[in-house]
């Protein structure tokens, strides 16, 4: 196939790369050139702004079997690229994401569940409360330019080597530190969770089987308990794990989801009946590699990086101290 990415340089897009490139396809990046450039040098790279009329316009004169967008928030900038690209590609494959379904994750969601709206849908801002929102009008704008040709990818948490936010990433690292350490409710805690890899892969297949569709894509349920356990094992590291009350951790001032990551208060994943559901994707060829594999590449990824480059915003060694102080205290007799 001739592919072209809209990104393809940071996290999904560069493994979305490299399951092309693996597969023999032919490549063309459309990005920006601010996150790694000349990252692929065997591929057509096309430098430019989704947002500017003239650079997309570097597009005109070219066909692609598919088009793969991985920077879709604003569903008119969604509608730009993809009413340039009419005619010029066969396919449109937009990345979404679990977030468009607003109960998520209190509930059990298939890719039936109702999607979340604006009450001004000309909102552009990106926030925690309209990124779902927007995500879901983004899919309508690429749904709307190839309406039997469109294939929607609504991904969970995706982690793995070169993931910039570090949102899985912490517990490798923490746990590879060694010592006491300070994890959220309890090992029960269920957490999903899906390798870039995997679900790069099973993208590009499922283009070349010219597959369209809406398709959540997400990984098994993993304990919190089971992650920390394959990631001693992915260390060799001696420690401990001591599980705070989450209340007592808010009091604490520790931040979910960012401080101590996979973890939202009485929310995230607190039955495994409320995980994401995958049927759809698993019987299209959605296969998972090992928690041992994803944890074990993420540490020997994340031991190889500039420092400067870390961390974003989890728990500082200084703060976790003085919380499993505390809870020490606190438990006392």
């Amino acid at each position: 196939m001739n592919l072209l990415i809209l990104g393809g340089t940071l996290f999904l897009g560069r493994h979305l790369a490299d399951a092309a490139l693996s597969r023999g396809h032919t490549l063309t990046l459309f990005h920006r050139g601010k996150t790694n450039p000349g990252l692929f040098p065997q591929v057509t790279e096309i430098l430019g702004d989704r947002t500017q009329d003239d650079d997309l316009a570097q597009l005109d004169g070219r066909h692609f079997d598919a088009v793969i967008d991985t920077c879709g928030y604003v569903p008119r900038i969604v509608r730009q690229s993809a009413q340039r690209l009419v005619g010029k590609a066969e396919r449109y494959c937009f990345i979404s994401s679990v977030s468009v379904y607003p109960n998520w994750p209190d509930t059990s969601t298939d890719e039936d569940s109702p999607v979340g709206t604006l009450d001004d849908p000309t909102v552009e801002q990106v926030t925690g409360e309209t990124y779902g929102p927007l995500k879901a009008l983004c899919e309508q704008e690429a749904q709307a330019a190839f309406p039997d040709a469109a294939l929607i990818v609504r991904p969970g948490l995706i982690v793995g080597p070169h993931d910039p936010s570090d949102r899985f990433t912490y517990w490798p690292h923490r746990v590879a530190q060694g010592g006491e350490i300070l994890a959220p409710a309890a090992a029960e805690l269920p957490t999903q969770w899906i390798d870039v890899r995997d679900l790069a892969e099973w993208t590009i297949r499922m283009l070349e089987l010219g597959r369209t569709g809406v398709y959540n894509a997400d990984g098994p349920v993993v304990s919190l308990g089971q992650l920390l356990a394959t990631c001693f094992l992915a260390s060799g590291a001696q420690g401990s794990v001591t599980y705070a009350d989450e209340t007592f951790l808010q009091e604490q001032g520790v931040k979910p989801w960012l401080e101590l990551p996979l973890w939202i208060p009485g929310v995230f994943g607190k039955k495994e009946s409320s995980a994401t559901r995958t049927q759809r994707a698993n019987l299209a060829g959605l296969t998972y590699r090992t928690a041992l594999e994803t944890v074990r590449d993420t540490l020997l990824w994340d031991q190889g990086r500039a420092t400067e480059n870390a961390w974003k915003n989890t728990l500082t060694p200084e703060k976790e101290a003085a919380v499993l102080a505390a809870w020490h205290e606190k438990s006392a007799p």
